[in-house]
């Protein structure tokens, strides 16, 4: 693991210690969903750091890959962001037809500044979205994403994890979905495949990137 990499993850693992103060003794359990999945039809209606609302077609043009998680997660949300970072800089120049989105099934904790300081500690290159926890279920339902607030007997309500499956979802260049790969998938192979559908797909022109430049 390169320097650069390590850092990213330990930024990421810092967040989780930090959030350990918060959620006490609970560990969040992690599920994997089943590969089935070919009749999801995505859709969700979220916020950005700077406010700005984003949607499912808000990125016409590019593909999506997108997890769902929480800043306050020990384990898989930072592992798979590190993916996320791993796949961006195994597509190489392919990258900037790909947008990826990391949205958190926490939106009581989860503002929309600490989603884009928790994301950049990966990449710059990874969003954060956020959402009320009504647009946050409905998001997740259309992905078949499960979640649940979890906590010990008597504690405080702010003391609590999140229970959520996982899975790395890519929608293609018009928001439909295409594949949903296991969030443990090796960097390498998600690339590969995704650089296969990149090359199969002539559509049109990649579309700008999100980042910090305002939606057109």
């Amino acid at each position: 693991m390169t320097p650069l990499r390590a850092l990213a993850l330990c930024l990421g693992l810092c967040w989780a210690a930090v959030a350990c103060g918060q959620t006490g003794t609970v560990v969040p359990k992690h599920t994997e969903e089943p590969e089935q999945t070919v009749d999801l039809v995505p859709r969700y209606l979220l916020q950005d750091y700077r406010g700005r609302i984003v949607t499912h077609e808000s990125f016409r043009g590019r593909f999506q890959l997108i997890i769902f998680g929480f800043t306050s997660c020990p384990d898989v949300c930072p592992t798979t962001l590190l993916n996320f970072k791993n796949i961006l800089e195994a597509l190489g120049d392919k990258a900037a037809r790909l947008q990826p989105i990391f949205i958190t099934v926490d939106p009581e904790r989860d503002t929309s500044s600490m989603l884009h300081e928790y994301t950049a500690a990966f990449d710059p290159r990874i969003i954060g979205l956020a959402g009320s926890p009504e647009l946050t279920r409905h998001a997740a339902d259309t992905f078949r994403v499960r979640y649940e607030k979890v906590q010990e007997p008597g504690a405080p309500a702010d003391i609590y994890t999140m229970d959520h499956s996982t899975g790395m979802y890519l929608l293609d260049p018009d928001g439909s979905f295409l594949i949903r790969f296991a969030s443990s998938a090796p960097a390498q192979d998600v690339a590969a495949r995704i650089g296969s559908l990149m090359d199969a797909d002539h559509s049109r022109p990649p579309a700008r990137r999100l980042g910090n430049a305002p939606l057109r």
